[in-house]
């Protein structure tokens, strides 16, 4: 979608207060330009979800990284960010100590989802210790997998 389609749909949702850039990963679509042209023309609040393998314009209200890296059957890419507004792990037991270096306001652990009830149970309950062990990060849920909404 060109940059004009995109803010066309936005603006079809006049009380929605805010734009988030999310998807594959966003960073790879957006620029300064197209940020600054979102603000100006949707007059929202924008906030970006990313896994923080590639720089980001510096125009952006709010960043989410969500690295996956650092545990089986993670990306490939390192995360290059070093500071975002909030930090989210997906928990599978890996060492925490790989997210010192980020600087963010809020760190929030969140349990790996799972089919298998039984796994889903584990991998919750390893999540919940972790926190209880680390102080500086708070409990998260997957709501979308939890609501069952894909």
């Amino acid at each position: 979608m060109s940059a004009r389609a995109i803010i066309g749909e936005i603006n079809k949702y006049p009380n929605a207060p805010l734009v988030v850039l999310t998807g594959g990963e966003p960073s790879l679509f957006i620029d300064e330009a197209f940020v600054a042209e979102l603000r100006i023309k949707t007059c929202k609040y924008i906030a970006i979800e990313t896994n923080g393998t590639r720089p980001l314009p510096t125009n952006i209200d709010w960043v989410t990284c969500s690295p996956k890296t650092g545990f089986i059957g993670g990306d490939a890419e390192p995360c290059l960010l070093k500071q975002c507004d909030e930090l989210k792990v997906v928990y599978l037991g890996q060492d925490l100590k790989q997210y010192d270096d980020i600087i963010a306001q809020y760190r929030f652990l969140q349990p790996c989802f799972s089919d298998n009830e039984s796994q889903r149970e584990s991998n919750t309950k390893a999540c919940v210790e972790a926190v209880l062990n680390h102080p500086g990060w708070r409990l998260s849920l997957q709501t979308h997998r939890v609501l069952n909404i894909r």
